[in-house]
C-alpha cells in the first residue's frame, strides 16, 4: 500500500509513531516503508520536532501556593459561624445565672463577659474577612498571571512555523543525513542534522538548490551546530525539485562557481500538501 496516496492517513501513522501510540505489527510495518520512502520518514522526522517542540509552550506547574490558605479561611469562616450562636446562648445563661444569684453587680458582671465574648467573635471574623480579602486579591492577580500566560502561549502558537515542504538529504547509502523544511510563514529554510557527519575545522557544507533547467545555485553555508536557518522566497523553493549538499572550503564557495567539493547529500524537495 502507497501510504502516500492517502497524505491523511500517512501524517496520522507518523503522528502516532512519534507518540508511542503506533505498536506491534502496525509500527514494524510504518518503520519498513519508511526505511524505502524518504518522504514517509519526513514525516516523522517532522511529527518528532513538533511534539519535542510541545513541551516548551507549557511551562510545568504545581499547585499554587495559596490554595490550602484558601482553604484554612474557609474552614475558619465556617468555624465562626457555627461559634457565635453557642457564645451567645452561653453568655444568656450565664447573664440570667448571674442575676439571679448575685443581682445587678452579677448581671453587670455578666453582661461585661457577653461583651468581651462578642467582640473575640467579632474579631475572629473582622480577622477572617480580612484574610478573604487578601485571598481574593491574590486569587484576581493569579487569573491576571493566567491571562498573561494564555496571551503568551497564543502569541507563541501565532508563532509556530508552517511547513509547506520538506526534503530528506541522503548520503550514498540511502542513510538521512539533514532534514529540511521551509516556513512560508517566516520565508526559512530550516537544517537539522540528523546524521553523525562532522565536517572538519577547515571545510564548510554548502546548501545547493538544484533546477530543473540551469545550473546549481547556492542557497547558504551550514554553520556547525544541530541546526541552521537560510531565508529564502517561497517561488524560488516551489522551483526547485532536488536540493544537494556538498563539501567546500571553509566558508563556501561563490554561487555562480557551483560546487567545487563532492557533494555528499542529496534529496528531492516535496511539498507537504
Amino acid at each position: 500500500m502507497d501510504l502516500l496516496r492517502h497524505p491523511e492517513l500517512a501524517d496520522r501513522l507518523a503522528a502516532a509513531h512519534a507518540l508511542g501510540t503506533l505498536r506491534g505489527g502496525a509500527r514494524r510495518r510504518f518503520e519498513s516503508l519508511a526505511r524505502h520512502d524518504p518522504r514517509l520518514r519526513a514525516l516523522a522526522l517532522i511529527w518528532q520536532e513538533r511534539i519535542a517542540a510541545m513541551t516548551e509552550l507549557q511551562p510545568q506547574e504545581g499547585p499554587g501556593p495559596n490554595v490550602w490558605k484558601r482553604i484554612e479561611i474557609e474552614l475558619q469562616r465556617e468555624r465562626a459561624g457555627r461559634d457565635r450562636p453557642a457564645l451567645q446562648r452561653a453568655a444568656a445563661a450565664a447573664d440570667a445565672g448571674w442575676l439571679a444569684r448575685w443581682g445587678w453587680p452579677g448581671a453587670a458582671l455578666a453582661g461585661g463577659v457577653a461583651t468581651l465574648a462578642a467582640i473575640a467573635v467579632s474579631v475572629q471574623l473582622a480577622s477572617s474577612l480580612q484574610d478573604s480579602e487578601g485571598a481574593l486579591a491574590r486569587a484576581q492577580a493569579e487569573r491576571a498571571a493566567a491571562g498573561l500566560q494564555n496571551a503568551q502561549l497564543v502569541s507563541q502558537l501565532g508563532a509556530t512555523p508552517q511547513i509547506r515542504y520538506v526534503a530528506v538529504l541522503q548520503d550514498d547509502r540511502s542513510a538521512p543525513a539533514v532534514l529540511v523544511t521551509f516556513d512560508v510563514r517566516s520565508s526559512t529554510l530550516t537544517l537539522r542534522r540528523v546524521g553523525d557527519f562532522r565536517e572538519g575545522a577547515e571545510r564548510s557544507l554548502q546548501l545547493w538548490a538544484l533546477p530543473a533547467t540551469g545550473g546549481p545555485r547556492s542557497l547558504g553555508v551550514l554553520g556547525e551546530g544541530g541546526v541552521v536557518r537560510l531565508g529564502a522566497e517561497e517561488q524560488a523553493v516551489r522551483e526547485v525539485p532536488t536540493l544537494a549538499i556538498s563539501l567546500e572550503p571553509k566558508g563556501g564557495v561563490p554561487s555562480e562557481r557551483g560546487p567545487t567539493g563532492p557533494v555528499l547529500f542529496k534529496g528531492a524537495l516535496l511539498p507537504t500538501s
